[in-house]
């Protein structure tokens, strides 16, 4: 169910992010969603793409600094206290956030957010148990 993130350190300088928007453009990878932690020096470009692994590949080939980390991603309700009751899941058992983000779904969905979570195993297994919608990397690349 862990979906494969990819992350790539970037200068902050213009265009290194059309750089890499570039490379994976030119190589055919569909970037599904993506977020920027910044400083003044750099960033932290992570993104969930259709084809992780050709753009892990096609980003190292290029020079970028890249890593691949495990993350899910789950359905939440798009009404308000949705992501609510999911983090109460996690707070409960004592599994922490290390960060997330959300991207578009198709309309009419639920909302969909990635998660990088410390327990990722158990955060699974939780999320199981309550029903809560997990995505695939191939439900990702069929959005």
């Amino acid at each position: 169910m862990e979906v494969r993130q990819i992350s790539v350190f970037l200068e902050n300088k213009i265009g290194r992010l059309a750089e890499i928007t570039q490379v994976l453009g030119d190589k055919g990878i569909n970037i599904r969603a993506l977020a920027i932690a910044d400083t003044t020096e750099f960033g932290i470009l992570r993104m969930i793409v259709d084809k992780p692994e050709k753009a892990y590949e096609a980003l190292e080939e290029k020079g970028f600094t890249v890593s691949q980390t495990e993350v899910i991603v789950i359905e939440v309700a798009d009404k308000p206290g949705g992501l609510a009751g999911v983090m109460a899941i996690l707070g409960k058992a004592g599994i922490n956030v290390e960060y997330l983000y959300a991207f578009v779904a198709p309309k009419g969905s639920n909302a969909l957010v990635v998660l990088k979570i410390e327990k990722l195993k158990d955060a699974v297994g939780l999320f199981q148990a309550q029903e809560v919608k997990i995505l695939s990397s191939k439900d990702i690349g069929r959005l």
